[in-house]
């Protein structure tokens, strides 16, 4: 099996703007992502996303850098690198969220690459990979389309 790249993609009918709000703001980003998140949608910055009580040893915290934020049809980031890295393509992980006008909604495009770059021995490689598969499954595929759903349908 090839790890080195995850792409998903789906339609919903939300415009881009919409979709593009609920990606990259942290009110949005806690609903479907389920995680606490402090982050501007501005290239350059800095920000995390907290999974758990932060307050805990068993908090999860990923760090993350702002790519691009081109409103309203692109975000990426970077993230998976060390507390003390600035992150490149050979030390993190790049996550691409592309919004496309499609009739009335919107198409959703996500990859995330970097895998291969990271240098990991197979296993971690592996596992990595596999993780990253279930978390987008679950929160991009599953619950950001659930959420916009609801979003765009609500009274």
């Amino acid at each position: 099996m090839e790890y080195g790249i995850i792409e998903r993609e789906f339609h919903i009918d939300a415009s881009p703007e919409v979709v593009f709000e609920v990606i990259s703001t942290p009110a949005h980003i806690r609903e479907w992502w389920n995680a606490e998140a402090d982050l501007a949608p501005v290239a350059g910055a800095t920000g995390e996303l907290v999974w758990g009580d932060p307050c805990r040893e068993d908090a999860h915290v990923a760090r993350l850098t702002v790519v691009e934020a081109e409103r309203p049809r692109l975000f990426s980031f970077r993230w998976v690198y060390a507390d003390d890295a600035q992150p490149t393509s050979g030390n993190s992980l790049l996550v691409t969220m592309t919004l496309v006008p499609t009739g009335e909604g919107t198409t959703v495009r996500l990859t995330e690459t970097g895998f291969r770059e990271r240098g990991w021995e197979a296993a971690v490689l592996e596992q990595q990979y596999n993780e990253h598969v279930v978390g987008w499954d679950t929160h991009f595929a599953g619950g950001l389309r659930t959420y916009l759903t609801k979003l765009v349908t609500a009274p």
